[in-house]
């Protein structure tokens, strides 16, 4: 619990510079897991709807201490970020000037750039060994900038694993247990979707219409932090109105700011709107939110985890694993480029990119260490 802790007051950037946080704390640092599992987890997670670094997390601790220490850790990861969206959500209602300053973001941008570079080397080092595998990883990172669909992640995934899944008789044969299935995580998902859509629908209470629609959002959003906005906004700002385009941004911007899983940027929409139920209400607000937009995606994460290790034992599936993690890799390379496009392309940026880099790869410097000076120096020079 304390190492969760640390990564949700430590990580800035996003699902992307989330997973380069991951491997250089959970992998090098913890040894909680290979680069391969991480890579596989990650991969999984973006077949899945939901917040990717968050599955991640309660898939993890899900193998160590199954499911109610996966939402203990869905609990400390989030509530800072939570926390801290609802405070400012809370600020937000009771002023009148919006304008906010993010200068101090200024070199935690290019420093999260180096991060997923550093990260994409590793990876690629690691795990891309086949011509198969490198053309792939090509093909997907050039699929991924050119067209950046959240949609098509999974498809991009999958077409992978089938690709080298045709050759699975390449793969040596090994022992299998029968797979059980336990359905209880699976069942509980559809059952809360569909109880609490019909109790907002009958009782029209704003609290239980906040949750479905979070839940929903938390159910159907693939491609992590960077497509919640754009669904947000237009069911939030566009059609129904409960917070202004200029608060909205306004939030965002701070979101980008604060540590921990993105998706906590829901909370400080769940605050704006119950402003008019007063404090409490708001932080109400704030609470059903994160809830409806988190447990979805860790339910689903708890039922797929229990099973991946004995799917995996299965030849086609072995052999798809190459593929998937390819891709997957390819993705990551995408986001070095993708990440860079709102960066300023000077010396000084590119200069913090490849020192980023080189801490990361050439020293025993902790990654968080790298952000919070990087947080410290906009605040003195931004």
């Amino acid at each position: 619990m304390k190492d969760i802790f640390i990564l949700s007051l430590t990580t800035f950037g996003g699902a992307t510079a989330h997973f380069a946080l991951f491997l250089d704390y959970l992998v090098y640092k913890r040894g909680y897991l290979t680069e391969k599992e991480l890579i596989e987890m990650n991969a999984l997670c973006q077949m899945l709807p939901g917040p990717s670094s968050t599955q991640i997390l309660t898939g993890l601790a899900t193998k160590i201490g199954g499911a109610p220490f996966a939402f203990i850790t869905l609990f400390v990861w989030a509530i800072p970020g939570v926390a801290l969206m609802t405070a400012f959500g809370i600020l937000m209602s009771n002023i009148d000037e919006n304008e906010l300053s993010t200068h101090f973001l200024t070199f935690v941008q290019p420093i999260a750039v180096g991060f997923v570079a550093a990260a994409a080397y590793r990876i690629v080092k690691k795990v891309i060994h086949t011509k198969t595998s490198v053309i792939l990883l090509v093909v997907s990172a050039s699929i991924t900038v050119l067209i950046n669909s959240p949609y098509l992640f999974p498809l991009l995934i999958l077409a992978g694993g089938f690709i080298t899944g045709l050759k699975y008789k390449a793969q040596p044969i090994e022992e299998k247990e029968k797979i059980k299935i336990r359905w209880t995580a699976l069942i509980i998902w559809i059952s809360v979707l569909i109880l609490i859509a019909l109790i907002g629908l009958f009782t029209q209470s704003l609290p239980i219409r906040l949750l479905e629609n979070f839940y929903r959002n938390g159910s159907l959003i693939f491609g992590g932090g960077q497509v919640l906005i754009p669904f947000l906004y237009t069911e939030f700002v566009d059609f129904k109105d409960y917070l202004s385009s200029s608060e909205f941004l306004s939030g965002f911007a701070i979101a980008q700011a604060i540590p921990g899983p993105t998706f906590s940027f829901a909370s400080y929409i769940g605050t704006l709107s119950m402003r008019e139920y007063g404090v409490w209400g708001e932080i109400l607000g704030g609470f059903l939110a994160a809830v409806g937009i988190f447990v979805p995606g860790t339910l689903m994460m708890i039922f797929l985890i229990r099973f991946w290790d004995q799917l995996k034992k299965f030849r086609i599936i072995k052999a798809s694993l190459e593929g998937i993690t390819a891709v997957s890799s390819g993705m990551v390379v995408a986001a070095i480029f993708l990440l860079f496009e709102p960066v300023q392309a000077n010396l000084l940026n590119f200069s913090l990119i490849l020192g980023t880099v080189g801490i990361l790869l050439f020293t025993k410097i902790p990654a968080p260490y790298v952000v919070l000076i990087g947080l410290l120096a906009g605040f003195l020079l931004g």
